[in-house]
């Protein structure tokens, strides 16, 4: 089987030896890191993750830190979403478009101060567009890759797991709220959010040095709790309906068809640089949109696109397919065009092993 041949260009993480010591199976590069993709097999890893607890070396959600007097400005240009009311202490789920209004990340931001932000990136350069608007427009603002890596806790018991090493109040944040905590004398943001639809943190480790520390500790109180190191699960994901930013939704969608437009205030988000161009999307609505679909057979690897046919015709693409074993049947996530997303619409699948009959749902799983 082929492998990935380590260099500088595609680097570990500072969980990385945790990660190796239990067992990892596979990975996938991520913004030019090395992303754990599977530990005992997709299923096992997806059984356990609903039933107990992971902590998930997620380094490479990495941060663009815009620090400076335009900071609030620069932030509001790279989004539709309004972010006037965000404070420090919160965390906004924050689509990124150019000025076509084409994605060019999903992104989850982080308020620490009214002058500085962390963009906690899915998988692209960002950091050069955000880096680009700020010196070609003279914004008053530094904008670099902090040394902060993120750590999530995911899982049913992933609330107990996070009291355990950061104490009670860690059980008081709302979702997509984070605090401060001690840990070894340093400070650590700890936010309630995740790649997962069962509960979680994601505590954002600034010192590459307190890495395998927090790791260990995580590992060492969770025995009883039967902790496992974790990873974003495909099949979980799925039925979630969690979009993967390069996969599901490209720079060729924008929001609304990625069926985000419930996070662009568009009327308001003045200074987004995609903001005429979203404008006339919102008017005139999507040709195409995200939706759920279940596959009938035995599908083989989504490992590229799959159009999505009605006899002769293509009217869309599947771009994440599953197995799912607790509702038994093919889970997938497709682009589907406005003729054909109603739900109980039936299509055909096109893959490498054959064409399979398909069902538009109505929504997603879980």
């Amino acid at each position: 089987m082929a492998t990935i041949a380590g260099s500088r260009r595609i680097r570990r993480t500072p969980f990385s030896d945790g990660v190796e010591a239990f067992g990892v199976k596979g990975y996938t590069v991520y913004n030019h890191m090395l992303l754990p993709t599977v530990f005992r097999s997709v299923v096992e890893d997806y059984h356990h993750l609903k039933s107990a607890v992971q902590v998930w070396d997620v380094a490479v959600e990495r941060q663009v830190e815009i620090r400076g007097p335009d900071a609030g400005k620069l932030m509001q240009m790279l989004t539709p979403r309004d972010l006037r009311g965000m404070l420090p202490g919160m965390c906004y789920y924050v689509p990124m478009v150019d000025e076509t209004g084409g994605m060019l990340n999903d992104p989850v931001a982080v308020m620490i101060a009214e002058d500085r932000y962390w963009i906690s990136i899915a998988d692209s350069d960002l950091l050069f567009w955000v880096k680009g608007l700020a010196y070609g427009l003279r914004l008053d603002v530094l904008v670099d890759e902090p040394d902060v890596s993120p750590l999530a806790i995911q899982g049913p018991k992933a609330e107990e797991l996070a009291a355990r090493v950061f104490g009670d109040k860690v059980k008081d944040l709302k979702f997509f709220r984070y605090g401060h905590f001690d840990f070894m004398g340093q400070d650590m943001i700890v936010a309630r959010s995740g790649y997962s639809k069962q509960g979680g943190f994601e505590v954002y480790v600034e010192g590459a040095q307190y890495g395998m520390p927090l790791w260990n500790a995580l590992i060492e109180a969770g025995k009883d709790l039967d902790v496992h190191a974790g990873c974003p699960n495909l099949i979980e994901r799925i039925e979630g309906g969690l979009l993967s930013y390069g996969n599901d939704m490209t720079r060729d969608n924008t929001p609304h068809e990625a069926g985000l437009g419930r996070f662009c205030s568009t009327q308001t988000a003045i200074g987004c640089v995609g903001r005429d161009a979203l404008l006339r999307v919102a008017k005139e609505g999507p040709v195409k949109q995200v939706r759920a679909l279940r596959i009938e057979g035995d599908l083989p690897p989504c490992d590229r696109e799959w159009p999505l046919m009605d006899g002769q015709r293509q009217v869309g693409t599947v771009t994440s397919a599953a197995w799912s074993p607790d509702f038994e049947t093919n889970v997938a996530i497709g682009m589907v065009r406005m003729t054909h997303w109603e739900a109980k619409t039936d299509v055909d699948v096109v893959t490498q092993a054959g064409v399979f009959p398909a069902v538009v749902q109505e929504t997603f799983w879980i």
